[in-house]
């Protein structure tokens, strides 16, 4: 058993103050919250009463008195004494608990049942002329209690409806949603096998050679290489995820094979064949949903499941609940992994196909800068990266013919990339992780991610056929043997997650909770099978919730935007998601100008990290653009012009990571900020302008393809178009004519000024 660092007791004890901390200020008060409902889940199974949002309930001041004028007006004093005593009877109190009212919803019915008779001008004439016979001797205070169970219902309308809640959340047989699927004589095959085993490709031949299939992979990388080897093979094949779509028929005829990323499964279409890769992370406790969801709903002829052994008995024992058998290929790996007896010690001692896996981005940029300041160049690769910037990364590092032979990268090459690695340098070996509750650790890495990261060397095929893997500190490296020598842990348990129909039904019995309110009740009252199932975390889904909550929404779209795949940690991104909300509210189309306008296009290259940071968090936002457009296609209805700027976007972080040090010592030497603010805003004004007219004059108008579109759609005008170019050339002539005047470089005089201010 491998011993946590201290650091890790450290960690969790402050970790809901840092997480508070670290937010930015305008989502503070929602972190906050998040924090204190993550501190109420674990007793929340005990008290799922708080979770209810009661209804206050106000008396009508225009009623007219019957009861005073049947039995005279009441004195309040005495109606309190009554009241009191009818509370304090335990019969009266083991009579609610039986009617479902827990000694919470007791309390909380009583207050609010106390204040409305204390309040109200006129009571409902039953309960007036109850109330004054009980005065008068002639009744008892235990005939208040229809009255009150009348107003406890009222004002919590669950009490009415538990059973069929607790129907609704009734979890326990996930395998019975897709009667389809079970109608099926599915044939479920697992290859069971390490990194570099070659199981993949012995499941994908048989995808590749079926009259049908569906490929279902963990990222948009995966399903895009095996969407061009299909197609490359000379099997159309077609590519869906969240964001994108692409026919192999120019005409757009679907494609009997489909390479899609796990969450745009279809559970609707036949095939011969399906591939659901990386099963292991069923157990992911915020995506393992969609491994249970496609290996349950898949309806195939065959089921070819791909990942580690430690998958093998969970898998077996889901296949039990739906009946059929499962056949287990084992693979071995087909090269070499040899664990070397020294840590690296030194970043001097890199050599050429090294990769140095770190699992932050502030080491990423650290070891990245020392490597280059040793005359080493170096490939960067970590998960904020665009799809297109890490391709280029990769291939950079894997042509033989490139002087970059360094990687250094996060555990982000773990899957999606093929990258000729000669040795895996783990620069540590603690993880921040995210536990079952949606708190956040530091911890050693497991099992299954240490043999999935170092598995990267030694790749088969390549001029590295034998893999070394070691650690930079001397201290790591016992660690490192005791995980590599380790098989994965076995997994238990696989993910679920609260569909939108079912929250759909939940909402119709409480019309008056909010969306985040009915998560946290379908979670606390759900009956799941604790030996195979559990709830993926929904604390991301109920943190975008709580950010829209003000924003009028039909209930269906507003569970869509929640679900949006977003960074939650980057504020520029949520500012956005916050705005296409409202637009989206107002019935307002989200358009290219707007767009434009709301993130300041066109960008220029970064000078800081800190603008290479705003660059991929606008990548995120355009790629949150697309993943809507596919779910609202009115409103969100220029994803061509939006795909088209993402390219451009991906083309300048690119630039921006080939000069990672160059960003690095600007951001120390203090460059972004050399000058006022105001001339900062002229300056970036400026060259925006100048950026989008080079891209103009680079693209002859009616041949770049933007430029087309601007066109087509009638944002630009040819007569505008025309009008920027001659603006161009006169900026060119001065500019030229200015060089001639005075030799010296303009960047020096910039400089010379900045360095006067100081």
């Amino acid at each position: 058993m491998l011993q946590k660092p201290k650091i890790y007791t450290v960690f969790k004890t402050v970790n809901s103050i840092v997480t508070t901390l670290s937010a930015p200020s305008f989502l503070r008060p929602v972190c906050a919250g998040l924090i204190q409902l993550r501190t109420k889940r674990g007793s929340s199974k005990d008290n799922v009463s708080s979770l209810f949002t009661p209804i206050q309930i106000k008396p009508n001041p225009d009623d007219i008195n019957v009861g005073a004028e049947l039995t005279g007006n009441l004195n309040k004093a005495d109606l309190l004494k009554v009241l009191n005593k009818f509370y304090q009877n335990p019969s009266i109190k083991h009579l609610l608990t039986e009617n479902g009212l827990d000694i919470y919803l007791q309390h909380q019915a009583y207050v609010s049942f106390r204040r409305y008779c204390l309040e109200a001008n006129t009571l409902p004439v039953d309960l007036h002329v109850v109330v004054s016979d009980i005065l008068q001797g002639a009744g008892n205070h235990t005939d208040i209690f229809p009255y009150f169970l009348r107003h406890a219902k009222q004002m919590f309308p669950h009490l009415e409806c538990m059973d069929d809640l607790k129907k609704i959340s009734d979890l326990r047989s996930p395998a019975n949603w897709y009667p389809e699927a079970r109608a099926l004589n599915r044939k479920i095959i697992f290859h069971a096998g390490p990194t570099n085993s070659g199981k993949t490709y012995h499941a994908l031949e048989r995808y590749i050679t079926a009259k049908s299939g569906v490929y279902c992979g963990p990222l948009k990388l995966l399903a895009s290489e095996v969407f061009n080897k299909c197609n490359g093979r000379g099997t159309p094949c077609d590519l869906v995820t969240g964001e994108e779509r692409k026919f192999a028929d120019p005409l757009q005829n679907p494609s009997a094979h489909v390479a899609c990323t796990v969450e745009m499964t279809s559970v609707t279409n036949p095939y011969e064949v399906a591939v659901i890769d990386e099963i292991q992370m069923i157990r992911d406790p915020q995506r393992g949903w969609a491994w249970t969801r496609a290996l349950l709903g898949l309806m195939a002829e065959e089921v070819h499941l791909c990942g580690e052994a430690g998958a093998v008995n969970l898998v077996s024992q889901l296949c039990l609940t739906t009946g059929e058998d499962i056949e287990v290929r084992n693979y071995k790996r087909l090269t070499d992994l040899k664990i070397e007896n020294q840590a690296l010690g030194s970043l001097e001692s890199v050599k050429p196909g090294d990769c140095i896996v770190c699992f932050s981005k502030n080491d990423i940029y650290s070891v990245s800068r020392k490597i280059e300041n040793i005359g080493k160049e170096v490939a960067v690769i970590y998960g904020g990266l665009p799809p297109g910037t890490k391709l280029a990364q990769a291939a950079k590092f894997n042509d033989p013919e490139n002087s970059c032979k360094i990687l250094v990268a996060t555990d982000a090459i773990g899957m999606g990339l093929n990258l000729s690695i000669r040795r895996v340098i783990f620069y540590s070996l603690i993880k921040p992780t995210m536990n079952e509750k949606g708190e956040k650790e530091m911890d050693t890495i497991s099992v299954s991610q240490a043999l999935q990261i170092a598995g990267r060397a030694g790749r088969y095929g390549t001029k590295w056929e034998q893999g070394f893997v070691t650690t930079f500190k001397t201290e790591d490296l016992p660690t490192l043997k005791t995980l590599m020598a380790s098989q994965p842990e076995p997994l238990t348990q696989a993910g679920l997650h609260p569909t939108a129909e079912q929250i759909e039904l939940y909402a119709y019995h409480l019309p008056n909770s909010t969306l985040s309110n009915l998560m946290d009740i379908f979670v606390n009252l759900c009956t799941v099978d604790n030996s195979l199932y559990f709830m993926c975390n929904i604390d991301d889904f109920k943190f975008l919730a709580d950010m829209i909550q003000h924003v009028p929404l039909p209930l269906r779209a507003r569970y869509v935007f929640c679900c949006s795949p977003i960074n939650k940690k980057m504020p520029f991104v949520c500012t956005m998601f916050l705005k296409f909300t409202r637009q989206f509210s107002k019935n307002e189309p989200i358009t290219f100008d707007w767009l434009c306008s709301s993130i300041g296009w066109p960008l220029q290259p970064p000078r800081t990290i800190l603008d290479l940071v705003h660059l991929e968090a606008v990548f995120d936002v355009l790629d949150l653009y697309l993943w809507l457009s596919y779910r609202f296609v009115d409103l969100f209805n220029q994803a061509d012009l939006v795909r088209d700027m993402q390219k451009e976007l991906d083309q300048i972080i690119q630039q921006g990571v080939v000069q990672l040090t160059r960003l690095l010592q600007n951001s120390e030497t203090g460059i972004s900020s050399g000058t006022s603010k105001a001339d900062e805003e002229v300056f970036d004004s400026h060259n925006k302008k100048q950026n989008y007219l080079r891209n103009i004059q680079s693209s002859p108008v009616g041949k770049g393809r933007l430029t087309q579109r601007l066109l087509a759609q009638g944002i630009l005008t040819p007569d505008m178009l025309s009008e920027l170019k001659k603006e161009w050339n006169r900026k060119e002539e001065l500019k030229a004519s200015d060089s001639d005047e005075d030799p010296s470089p303009p960047k020096t005089t910039v400089r010379r000024k900045r360095k006067t201010t100081k």
